[in-house]
This record gives C-alpha cells, structure tokens and sequence, in this order.
C-alpha cells in the first residue's frame, strides 16, 4: 500500500518523514565524531543504511541536509532553555535560569553542541566564524537582551545597555562550554554556578 500524505500535496508521508529524521540523527552522530569536513552524503548513507540516491531524494545536497540537523539542534535548544524560563519567579530568577539552561542543555547534549560548533565555525580552535555574524543567524542573545530589560524595567537590576550585557555574559557562557568541550574533566556544575554568581554581581543593583 502507497502510504498516505497529509492534507497538502507537497505534505511528506508519515515514512517520508521517519526517513529525513532517521537521515538527520545520523548527520549528527558523524558531524559530532568526524567533523562537518568529514561527513560526506555516501557516511551518511551508510551510517543511516540507505544508498546515497535516497539521501537526495529527501535532501538535495550535503548543505540542505546539514542545516536541516542544525536547525533542528537549535530548535530543540531553544524549546529546553524556553520550557524552564516558563517556571521562573520573576526577571531576576529568569536571568538565573537561563544562564543554567544555556550550560544545562549543552551538557547533557555533547553530540548536538559538536554539531553547532562544528557547523558555524571555521577551525578546530573555533575562533573563526565562516560567515561574519552566522554565530547570531538566529539572534542567540537576544531573549537574554529581553530578559536584561524586563530586570530593569521590575527596578531589580542595575542601568546598562541590556544588548551589550547580553553579549558579554553570552560570551561567557560560550567560553565555559568551549573549555569544557576541550577538556571534559571540568567540573562544568561548578562551573555553571560560578558562572551565575558572576552574571548576577555584574548586573544587579548596587548598594
């Protein structure tokens, strides 16, 4: 039986789709192992067990593939650090709990965060971006930047420029993963907790 596709004509099928998603996780364990370089269609095909002609059935090329796993990644990342910033008290907890999620989900999704890393950076020391800005193609910093004004606005934080804050403490955050993803004996809980304590004496008001 041919199976069915959804409402529109361009609609995948239910197996169109198991097949994309079973071709993306398999993207992310190669880029995550081998490097974005590395990860060619006919790995992916093999890693997947498909021939390299059903790869391009679902994905024209290794570029269209590629950014389909890493706008899933930052979806998912985006849903984690949103899902725990629904339960915060208030604006200065809400700084609190994002700084944790941002570290939480990178730690518990090593493969994914490879993926980002691998696929918006231009060398293995990771300090060359491919193209100027793509680290911000999905305005990284910008709920932070929100959440630094709502603080304000609530009288519980400090005068500052709330974009150049969020990119300072963003930076920060980066840094600590960037080390962790090098040296994996960091404590990275104790770390994320230092990291919080730092990003509340820098913002809020003062005596």
């Amino acid at each position: 039986m041919t199976p069915r596709r959804g409402d529109g004509p361009d609609e995948p099928t239910f197996t169109e789709r198991a097949r994309r998603q079973q071709l993306i996780d398999a993207t992310i364990d190669l880029i995550s192992t081998r490097g974005y370089p590395a990860t060619s269609l006919s790995a992916i095909a093999e890693r997947a067990g498909l021939s390299k002609a059903a790869v391009l059935y679902h994905f024209s090329s290794k570029d269209n593939l590629t950014r389909a796993a890493l706008e899933q990644v930052i979806e998912q990342f985006s849903a984690y650090v949103t899902e725990r910033l629904a339960r915060a008290a208030g604006p200065r907890e809400a700084i609190v709990v994002y700084v944790r999620a941002m570290i939480g989900y990178q730690q518990a999704n090593r493969r994914q965060v490879r993926v980002i890393t691998e696929m918006l950076l231009d060398d293995g020391g990771g300090t060359r971006l491919k193209t100027p800005g793509s680290h911000d193609t999905h305005r990284r910093w910008q709920r932070l930047a929100e959440l630094l004004t709502e603080g304000q606005k609530a009288g519980v934080l400090r005068e500052f420029n709330p974009q150049t804050v969020a990119l300072a403490i963003g930076g920060a955050i980066d840094g600590v993963i960037a080390h962790w993803l090098a040296h994996p004996e960091l404590d990275l809980d104790a770390a994320a907790a230092e990291l919080e304590e730092f990003t509340l004496h820098a913002i809020e008001r003062r005596s």
